[in-house]
């Protein structure tokens, strides 16, 4: 007896092609897109915390280390510095990177829905701060307004970055780059001579720098476009994760499939084994 045959499934580009997100766009090898993504993300934190600190009263929303330093300064009487901005941005921050820890928790190193779900959320975060700003509420009329958007965009990069760390890019933070700057140094034709990851570490450097450029000059316009900016780029970041994480899964179950008979050939069923 002939048993019916099952066709394997469409291939992978196939049902990516499917999607919203062409196949060609996507990178093949899931840590070279990871790369690629982190530096994006990188690059979206230069622009929010120049937002923070020129828009918001010279407070960073992701860079903690400078968070540390003002107000250290502050606690001094050193220029007038804030002293409540700096404090409810570093507990923000780490209540985002505590939140991110806690769902990443049973997920092992990589991309995962748990990943995109963090991002999204992180995304949209940013995208009602940024509605917000551009209907109208001015973080500058009040401290409390301030110091709130300050907090939100602080627990928002926390969590972006406790995501980002679980990722595990050598070398890309992505929202700071004294590690980054220390061993591009450390490692160069003029330190230990090893120089690994060079590009990365100079595409790090140089993404955060044009960030904040990017971010200052947003500043000049309306607050909410930075903001806005970093939201759409988060968003596609974690789109593009989720997409590439499917596709490299369904490439990998079509490799270890078996392939399916051809056209006219017999299939013995297990029952006529037995009969036999």
């Amino acid at each position: 007896m002939v048993a019916p045959t099952r066709a394997l499934p469409p291939s992978a580009p196939d049902l990516v092609k499917g999607t919203r997100m062409p196949a060609r766009f996507l990178p093949a090898h899931p840590p070279k897109l990871h790369l690629v993504l982190m530096l994006a993300l990188t690059f979206s934190t230069g622009v929010l915390d120049a937002v923070g600190y020129l828009g918001l009263d010279r407070v960073f929303t992701a860079n903690m280390t400078g968070n540390v330093v003002i107000l250290g300064m502050a606690l001094m009487g050193g220029d007038n510095l804030p002293v409540l901005g700096p404090i409810v941005a570093l507990a923000g921050f780490m209540t985002g990177a505590m939140i991110s820890g806690r769902v990443l928790r049973p997920s092992t190193s990589g991309w995962n829905h748990r990943t995109t779900v963090l991002l999204v959320g992180v995304s949209s975060v940013m995208a009602v701060v940024a509605i917000l700003l551009l209907s109208g509420v001015n973080p500058r009329s009040s401290e409390a307004l301030t110091v709130a958007i300050t907090g939100t965009l602080a627990v928002a990069m926390g969590l972006q970055a406790a995501t980002a760390r679980h990722l595990n890019v050598r070398d890309v933070p992505t929202v700071v780059v004294t590690s980054t700057i220390t061993g591009l140094a450390a490692d160069s034709r003029l330190g230990a001579g090893t120089h690994p990851f060079w590009g990365r570490r100079l595409a790090a450097i140089g993404l955060i720098m044009a960030g904040a450029a990017v971010g200052a000059g947003f500043v000049q316009l309306h607050l909410g476009f930075g903001v806005l900016l970093t939201a759409l780029l988060t968003l596609c970041v974690a789109l593009l994760g989720m997409s590439a994480t499917k596709r490299h899964a369904l490439q990998h179950s079509q490799e270890t499939a078996t392939p399916a008979p051809g056209p006219g050939a017999a299939v013995v069923s297990p029952d006529a084994e037995a009969g036999q």
